[in-house]
């Protein structure tokens, strides 16, 4: 047997280099709400579903005590489902200044369907917004499979296992030791090693380092390394199988887990 199917994160990984579209919208929904957040506070919880990760913004023990100085009390669920509406407008006004495709993604994508291998998709963007992504990836020249939102799963996404499972349903592809879950957050890689599959970690085009390509080239070979560095280690702990600086360049990972998995390896 071999590698029978890739189940890729969105933002970071595919495409918007840096993942910069939701830290801008919720940069903007809690500015608006009164409360100045530094991209760290955004980044920790990347990768979660955007409701889940606005109470674990509020959860923060500097923005919580912000909160409650300017509110007077402290965030309670109303407040968070509030935020989580005026984030969503928000979030699809920037969808399309941020969301194009990471360099050779496209070019990656071929060499997955050459391999017979299928191409899934787990993100922690509403339905709507994937839709959004879908159409601006194809007429970039990349197309998948299959696409899993939370709302699509019974108990919330990421790190919880069923959006990855629901891509194993759709794709009909068993054993989930054949897939492998590829991700720029330390949430996409527990996601995937919660449902039993290989995991890639991806450093310089995602959330850990956080820049656009363009502001990448600008950085010096120092900071690029410590920028690496940092973002290995984050996703190393959580468990990753292997790391990548970019998705595109995950061809010959694919190869070694089919190899791996033809000898009786399992993740």
């Amino acid at each position: 047997m071999s590698v029978t199917g890739v189940v890729f994160d969105w933002d970071g990984t595919i495409l918007d280099h840096g993942s910069l579209a939701t830290v801008a919208a919720f940069k903007d929904t809690f500015a608006a709400a009164g409360i100045a957040l530094d991209p760290a506070d955004i980044r920790l919880s990347m990768g979660l579903a955007k409701r889940d990760q606005i109470h674990e913004i509020l959860a923060l023990p500097h923005i919580a005590e912000a909160w409650q100085t300017l509110r007077g009390s402290a965030a309670s669920d109303e407040d968070a489902q509030e935020l989580y509406f005026d984030y969503l407008p928000k979030q699809t006004d920037l969808l399309g200044g941020f969301p194009r495709l990471i360099t050779g993604i496209p070019e990656m994508a071929e060499g997955l369907r050459s391999r017979s291998v299928m191409i899934g998709s787990t993100t922690g963007y509403t339905r709507e917004m994937a839709d959004f992504l879908v159409d601006y990836a194809r007429q970039q020249g990349f197309e998948l499979d299959c696409v899993v939102c939370p709302e699509h799963v019974p108990g919330g996404g990421r790190p919880l296992p069923w959006m990855c499972y629901l891509n194993a349903i759709r794709l009909e592809i068993s054993p989930l030791w054949t897939m492998v879950k590829i991700g720029d957050t330390p949430t996409d890689i527990e996601e995937g090693l919660n449902a039993g599959m290989w995991t890639v970690g991806v450093t310089r085009t995602g959330n850990e380092v956080g820049l656009s390509e363009e502001d990448w080239e600008e950085v010096s070979e120092e900071d690029r390394a410590a920028a690496i560095e940092a973002a290995e280690a984050r996703l190393t702990e959580v468990g990753a199988h292997y790391l990548v600086e970019s998705a595109a360049d995950c061809l010959d990972i694919i190869d070694d887990i089919s190899t791996r998995i033809a000898a009786g390896e399992r993740p």
